[in-house]
C-alpha cells in the first residue's frame, strides 16, 4: 500500500535523514569559514573553529624591555616589566629563552641568558632580569611562553582584506571587478535567450525543430572545448583582453541552458491566452513584453540564480578571457588563488577572503530561492 497515491511511504524517515545530512554537510563548513574569518592567526593555528568560544593554549614569542630601560640597584643592573598588558588575565604554563626548548622552565624559575645575566618569569608574565654587568644591545631578550589565552574575535581581517592599501592583500578592487563581470554576464544571456525562447515556443518558421535540437545538443558541449578557438577569435577582433570579451564568453556558454529552460516554460503557458491576444490585435512584440515576460518571471529568476552563481564563482573563463598583467581587472576567485599561492600561511586572510567571496552568492540565492524550484519544474508537466 506504500506506493498508492495519498499514502505516506514506509521509509520516509530515510528521506528526512538524508535531507538533514545534506543540510548539515553544507552548513557546517560555511559556519566554520565564517567563524575563522573573525579569528586571529595564532588561534587558527592552535585550535579548530569549534573551540573558538573556549580558551586555547598558544605558543607566543615575546620580548622584554630594551636595555636602555635598565636601572642599577645595589650594584646589580635590573630590567623589570611584564610580557602582557597590565589588564591581561593570561596565565603562563611554560616558558623558555631558546626556540628549541620553549617549555624548559616553569613559572617562577630562573634562566641564564646567553649574553650574561638571569631572567625570572612568573605565571602572570612579570619578569625580572639581573646582571652584575650592564646589559647591552638595542632590543630586549626573547622569551617563548606557552599560555592559555581567552577567545578573541577581531574585525581586523576584514579591514585588511577589503580596505588594505597593499594590493597583495586587498580584495576590495577584486570585489567590484567581479560585480562588473557578473552583472552584465547574467543580464545579457537572459535578454537574448528570452527572445529566442519565445520564438522557438510560439512562432512558426522553417527549421524551428532543427534549432531546438541544436540548442539541446549544445547543452552537452564541454566548455573547455571552445576556450582556445573562442579566445583566438576574440583576439582577432580585439576584445580578448577586457570585460567585453569575458561578457561575450559567459553569454555564449550560458545561452543553451537559458534558451532550453525558458522555451520549456513558455511552451507550457496557455495557448488560449496567446491566441486571444493575437485576435485582439496585439503584435508579437507586445505579446512577448506584456504577457510572456511577466508570466515567465519564475523561469527567468531561476536561470538568473544559476548564471549569477556560475559567473561569480568562475575562475577558468576569467583566467582565459580577462588577461591583465597589472591586476586591475582581477576577479575574486583569482585573487584568492594568488593569496593561496603567496600567503599560504595566513589562514585568517584566506578564510576572510573566501567568506567575502561567497557572501554575495548566498544573499542572491536566499533572496530568490522561492523561484528556483518553480522555474526548474516549469514545462515538465502539462
Amino acid at each position: 500500500m506504500s506506493d498508492i497515491a495519498g499514502t505516506k511511504p514506509a521509509l520516509r524517515w530515510v528521506v528526512h535523514a538524508s535531507v538533514i545530512f545534506l543540510v548539515v554537510l553544507w552548513v557546517v563548513p560555511t559556519l566554520g569559514l565564517l567563524i575563522s574569518s573573525f579569528r586571529t592567526a595564532d588561534q587558527i593555528a592552535t585550535s579548530g573553529w569549534w573551540r573558538s568560544l573556549f580558551p586555547s593554549e598558544q605558543n607566543l614569542t615575546l620580548r622584554s624591555a630594551a636595555p636602555d630601560t635598565q636601572q642599577l640597584e645595589n650594584g646589580v643592573y635590573v630590567i623589570e616589566g611584564t610580557l602582557f598588558d597590565a589588564d591581561s588575565s593570561t596565565i603562563i604554563s611554560k616558558w623558555g629563552i631558546n626556540s628549541r626548548a620553549i617549555d624548559a622552565f616553569e613559572p617562577g624559575q630562573t634562566a641564564e641568558l646567553r649574553r650574561g645575566g638571569t631572567i625570572t618569569v612568573d605565571a602572570q608574565g612579570n619578569y625580572r632580569m639581573e646582571n652584575p654587568e650592564e646589559f647591552t644591545g638595542k632590543r630586549g631578550a626573547r622569551v617563548f611562553v606557552t599560555a592559555e589565552l581567552p577567545p578573541e574575535f577581531t574585525l581586523a581581517n576584514y579591514h585588511k582584506v577589503l580596505l588594505a592599501e597593499d594590493s597583495t592583500d586587498s580584495m576590495g578592487k577584486a570585489f567590484f571587478n567581479t560585480l562588473t563581470v557578473t552583472v552584465p554576464a547574467t543580464i545579457i544571456p537572459i535578454l537574448v535567450a528570452a527572445f529566442a525562447a519565445y520564438a522557438l515556443a510560439w512562432m512558426d518558421f522553417p527549421g524551428r525543430a532543427l534549432l531546438i535540437a541544436a540548442v539541446v545538443g549544445l547543452l552537452v558541449v564541454p566548455l573547455q572545448l571552445a576556450l582556445i578557438p573562442l579566445l583566438k577569435f576574440h583576439l582577432n577582433i580585439g576584445i580578448g583582453k577586457g570585460y567585453l570579451g569575458v561578457w561575450m564568453a559567459h553569454t555564449g556558454f550560458g545561452m543553451p541552458l537559458a534558451i532550453y529552460l525558458l522555451r520549456n516554460y513558455m511552451a507550457g503557458l496557455p495557448r488560449d491566452l496567446i491566441e486571444n491576444a493575437r485576435v485582439d490585435g496585439a503584435t508579437e512584440f507586445q505579446i512577448f513584453t506584456k504577457l510572456i515576460l511577466p508570466l515567465s518571471f519564475p523561469a527567468l529568476a531561476s536561470f538568473a540564480i544559476f548564471q549569477f552563481l556560475w559567473t561569480w564563482n568562475d575562475l577558468l573563463v576569467a583566467k582565459v578571457f580577462l588577461i591583465d598583467a597589472s591586476g586591475q581587472t582581477t576577479v575574486m576567485t583569482n585573487r584568492i588563488v594568488e593569496l593561496l599561492g603567496t600567503r599560504g600561511g595566513n589562514w585568517e586572510i584566506l578564510a576572510t577572503a573566501a567568506f567575502v567571496s561567497i557572501a554575495v552568492p548566498l544573499a542572491v540565492f536566499f533572496a530568490m530561492q522561492k523561484y528556483l524550484v518553480r522555474g526548474l519544474l516549469a514545462g515538465s508537466v502539462k
